[in-house]
């Protein structure tokens, strides 16, 4: 069995380079693996990406033979985007183009005003701040994601 650490390393060396030479935009770790890149104690099951919404279709394209169609995300009543997941060694990465966030009603884009970059191997991954991730994770509203914010908080 893969230490969830090394799946995290594994999954961030086999989709950053191509990341790299494929979107054309700024793109951001966010979730899970962010919080785990931050220092903070959680479980990692995924690696999820905020791209455009014009990367998120362009890698959709690119990678159709990683496509995992038959994933549906929960929370469609609270986020939209161009959603797609595919499978990477270590952990499936899923793409979030232009992320929107339902607030009462409103569909707010998801922005994160600060990155910093943390190292991983050698490969330099960008991710929100501590202090920028706990405030998605509070906009987010879920237990999960309030409890990954009290983690953050403890770092």
């Amino acid at each position: 069995m893969m230490h969830p650490g090394q799946a995290l390393r594994e999954a961030i060396a086999t989709s950053v380079p191509l990341l790299r030479s494929h979107c054309r935009d700024p793109w951001v770790v966010i979730g899970s693996a962010a919080c785990a890149l931050a220092g903070a104690a959680v479980e990692v099951a995924d690696l999820d990406l905020l791209t455009s919404a014009a990367d998120a279709q362009q890698l959709t394209a690119l990678w159709s033979s990683r496509l995992d169609g038959s994933y549906t995300p929960a929370g469609a009543d609270r986020f939209r985007s161009h959603f797609a997941r595919f499978r990477f060694p270590g952990l499936p990465l899923e793409v979030m183009g232009g992320l929107e966030l339902n607030q009462a009603g409103d569909w707010l884009p998801v922005q994160v005003n600060e990155i910093v970059h943390v190292d991983v191997a050698g490969i330099a991954v960008p991710i929100p701040s501590r202090v920028e991730q706990i405030r998605l994770l509070k906009s987010f509203g879920r237990p999960k994601d309030r409890a990954r914010a009290e983690l953050l908080r403890a770092v």
